[in-house]
This record gives structure tokens, sequence and C-alpha cells, in this order.
């Protein structure tokens, strides 16, 4: 597997080494946004796990939570419903300026989507975009499909953050407390539940191996305005 220095990368990359808190994880990114902006800070690619937990989008429906007692529970911010967090998961979070990238929060969406199916690719797994449905997903034939990824996103003065969250080898029974984004009639999976045995780090390489095909470096013009 190609190697790759992620302190080298442009964007700024940085992965955490210990889990996350969700409190921590969205101060740190409105923080960075909030310098981005001020064109004060570089854009971040930032690679995490959190502890067991639910997150709610802005679009979440009470009774989607379907064991609100069995981990904690966030207000996100972002776009979506619910979302479960947790060890085996890597969530990548991206502070990026689409003032320099195009302002078309649609076309960065699907920018994400494309970033995911690359690299399940690498891993041996096609991931596949379905209408209607938020997220990435593998078919596992005979009429089953299962989510492998999420997605959700905030763009604030052209600024984004959240991200995009893939399962590597997560307790998939964690994901039974919530309706996962509102869809209960498909599953979810994960690539050591597809059979892929990759570590973490090697995920995080195949991450950074396929993000500057679908994210090229952005205009260097200097952009001021919201």
């Amino acid at each position: 597997m190609k190697s790759i220095d992620f302190k080298a990368k442009k964007p700024e990359w940085r992965v955490a080494t210990s889990p996350v808190s969700y409190p921590e994880a969205l101060l740190e990114m409105e923080s960075r946004a909030d310098a981005i902006y001020r064109n004060d800070a570089n854009e971040l690619i930032w690679l995490v796990e959190h502890p067991p937990l639910y997150t709610a989008g802005t679009s979440s429906k009470r009774e989607d939570l379907v064991e609100p007692d069995r981990f904690p529970v966030y207000d996100a911010g972002r776009g979506g419903q619910y979302t479960y967090h947790g060890p085996g998961q890597r969530t990548a979070y991206l502070m990026m300026d689409l003032r320099k990238r195009g302002r078309d929060v649609r076309a960065y969406v699907h920018s994400l989507e494309e970033w995911i199916i690359r690299t399940l690719a690498l891993a041996g797994v096609t991931g596949e975009r379905r209408d209607g449905r938020v997220g990435i997903w593998v078919d596992r034939g005979n009429g089953r499909e299962d989510k492998i990824a999420a997605i959700g996103v905030r763009v604030r003065r052209w600024v984004t953050f959240h991200g995009i969250a893939i399962n590597l080898n997560p307790d998939l029974t964690h994901f039974g407390g919530i309706v996962p984004c509102g869809i209960a009639e498909h599953g979810v999976t994960s690539l050591q539940d597809l059979g892929v045995d990759i570590t973490m780090a090697q995920l995080d390489q195949l991450l950074a191996q396929t993000f500057d095909d679908v994210f090229p470096a952005p205009s260097t013009a200097n952009a001021t305005d919201a």
C-alpha cells in the first residue's frame, strides 16, 4: 500500500491518536472554520474516532432515537438525521474553503461521495450512490443494500465543517439505538463485515491517496468576501 506523509499534504492533515469527545470536535471545527474564513488558517482534514455516541442533525425525528439512554446524544448542527459514531469508525472532518473551490454545496457533497467510493474501491469494495438516500451503499445481493458510509455537512460563510464517516470495524449492534439517517428498511455494514481485513492506519492511507484526485488544489486567488 502506498505510504503517504500526512504532514506534507495540503490541505493540512491531522490524525487523532486517541478518541475525541464530540463537544471537543465541535469546538475545534467551529474555531478552525472561523480562522479559515478570516484567511488565518489553512484548510484541514481531521481524521478522528469518537467514543460511542449518537448525533442529531437538523432534520432528526424524535421517534428515530430508539434507545435515547444507550449512548450520549449530541445536537450536531449539520444537515441530516441521526448518526452513530464510535470506535472502529473513521470519521473525517473537512474544513474546506468553498470560496476558492467553487460556491456549490451540491458539487461538494458529490465530491465527498466520490472520495468515499474511490477509497472503498482501493479496498476492493464497490460503494454506490442511491437517489433519495444520503451516504454510500453496498449491494449485498437478493435485494439487500447496506450503508457503509455516512455524510453530514454544514457550510457557514462558504467554509465547510463536519464530513464523512466510514465503517471499518465498529460494533454494528450500536446502530440499533437509532434509525440511521431515518432509513429503517436497509441495514448497516462495515469493511470487516464484508471480509476486508485492513487497519485504520491503512484506511487513512487510502483516504489520503484518493483525496487529491477528487479535491484538486484550490484557486490561489485571495478570497475575502462572505
